[in-house]
């Protein structure tokens, strides 16, 4: 029980970062003055897309959960999901980490924290 209850905490928190990206991504795309349209809709793309992996990470560690958290597809799903969350966070925290505005400094604190919630369901 103990596991199922980590598992599920971190995948709200993925999800909630996944959503998180997705509301002010026409701010963000406005915070860069002089660049082409197409450049726009490539950083529009991209925050985008970066929420809808965490979503989609989130929605799919919650599914297995729910179905059977002990299953050997499950726990596959767990494995790639830790490993995935924590391939996100070192990118971030190459990148975004630099940056002085703070949401960009929690992706990698708030992508880690959550694999290792995985994790510790994983292994409980």
């Amino acid at each position: 029980m103990v596991n199922q209850i980590l598992l599920y905490a971190g995948s709200v928190v993925v999800l909630f970062w996944g959503v998180a990206h997705l509301f002010p991504t026409k701010s963000v795309v406005k915070g860069f003055e002089d660049i082409s349209l197409d450049n726009r809709r490539i950083i529009t793309m991209e925050w985008i897309i970066e929420g809808a992996a965490l979503i989609f990470i989130a929605a799919i560690v919650c599914c297995v959960t729910y179905i059977d958290h002990t299953a050997a597809a499950s726990r596959a799903v767990y494995w790639l999901s830790f490993v995935m969350l924590n391939a996100l966070s070192v990118i971030s925290l190459m990148t975004g980490f630099k940056i002085s505005f703070l949401p960009f400094k929690l992706c990698p604190i708030l992508l880690t924290g959550s694999s290792i919630l995985i994790l510790l369901g994983i292994c409980l």
